[in-house]
């Protein structure tokens, strides 16, 4: 360690490139990192919040959610069979504000069902007849404030915010919840159609598996539009970026173990050990690495507080964490390359044999 610290202070510049260049993969992997669970969120932020275990819908849905349609009698089975509550959501436009328009998500649900009650609320209160919704935190960012009347979907009368709820996004769209009477007015099916589906905190049983299908949370995730192919190109730069950041360290590395050869065989003539030098190598990169992905982690800190709130950023500590320690043990092994050469240095190197 002290010949490493030492050798580091005296090529103060080539080192500092070293670090530099680290730091910047390191800061991208971060960033991309916080990016891609931050999406993620955008999309279960909502399902994971009811604490979902199953999920009974359409079969003709293919597991889109929004897009299931659930008869009275097909829920009042499930309902039977398991302890369940129903959901109805769809997809559609909120207009308030004369010319303010919106994408957004109505989920219609039951209030005195258990996920009504699993509602964060920030501000406001909850709503006392089926006129009055809960609408995300992140219209509260575009201009919507409480007690303004909304229109939404094909739904022809107004409803009023009397609240607004955090962790409401579902697949990319900010949430509004309201009651689930208003949930076929809102999509503009029949009355006929009862909800999109049922969920249950428990695994839910069915005896019609030829109109019905149960999906787990994550099969409900991997169902939805656009999830799973974000999720692996986001899986596939990071990755990517790991890899380039082991080669770059490795040649980093490999070309200075080679400018150093003389000094280390000098080293091994005056009887040093392989063993040291090689402890000094292994000491110098966890240095470099240390130092280049703490870096990277306060630029990634800084980008955070600067970037606007409409950038979807979810920064996990056991995630970061992880992601820090992992790039830490790439560089470790991306030194296992100049040791070979290390390990070949013989004394006489150093007197000219």
């Amino acid at each position: 360690m002290f010949l490493a610290i030492n050798e580091m202070l005296k090529e103060k510049v080539r080192y500092t490139l070293v670090i530099a260049v680290i730091t910047l993969i390191s800061f991208l992997i971060f960033i991309l990192s916080a990016l891609a669970l931050g999406l993620s969120n955008e999309n279960t932020a909502a399902v994971n919040s009811w604490h979902t275990q199953s999920v009974a819908l359409n079969k003709d849905a293919d597991g889109n959610l929004s897009q299931s349609l659930m008869t009275q009698s097909m829920v009042t089975n499930l309902k039977k069979q398991s302890p369940a509550e129903t959901v109805g959501i769809a997809p559609a436009i909120i207009k308030y504000k004369q010319n303010h328009r919106d994408a957004a998500t109505y989920i219609g649900l039951d209030k005195s069902k258990a996920i009504y009650q699993t509602l964060k609320i920030v501000s406001g209160h909850q709503p006392t007849n089926q006129d009055e919704v809960l609408v995300s935190d992140k219209l509260k960012n575009k201009g919507l404030s409480l007690g303004d009347n909304i229109t939404i979907g094909m739904l022809p009368k107004k409803l009023v915010v009397v609240g607004f709820v955090k962790q409401a996004t579902y697949n990319m769209a900010p949430i509004v919840y309201g009651s689930l009477s208003n949930w076929s007015g809102v999509k503009g099916v029949s009355s006929h159609y009862a909800a999109s589906g049922v969920i249950s905190q428990k695994n839910i049983a069915i005896e019609d598996k030829e109109n019905v299908s149960v999906l787990t949370r994550q099969q409900l995730f991997n169902k939805m539009p656009g999830y799973t192919a974000q999720n692996s190109t986001f899986l596939f730069m990071i990755s990517f970026l790991i890899i380039i950041s082991i080669v770059v360290v490795a040649i980093f590395l490999y070309i200075l173990t080679i400018q150093k050869m003389p000094n280390l065989a000098v080293l091994r003539t005056q009887g040093i050990p392989s063993r040291y030098l090689i402890v000094n190598t292994l000491s110098e990169t966890t240095i470099i690495m240390t130092i280049a992905v703490s870096l990277g982690l306060v630029l990634c800190a800084i980008s955070s507080w600067l970037l606007p709130v409409a950038v979807p950023m979810y920064f996990d500590p056991y995630l970061i964490i992880s992601v820090a320690f992992g790039l830490i043990i790439t560089g470790i092994i991306a030194a296992l390359i100049p040791i070979r050469l290390i390990m070949k240095i013989e004394p006489k190197q150093g007197i000219g044999g």
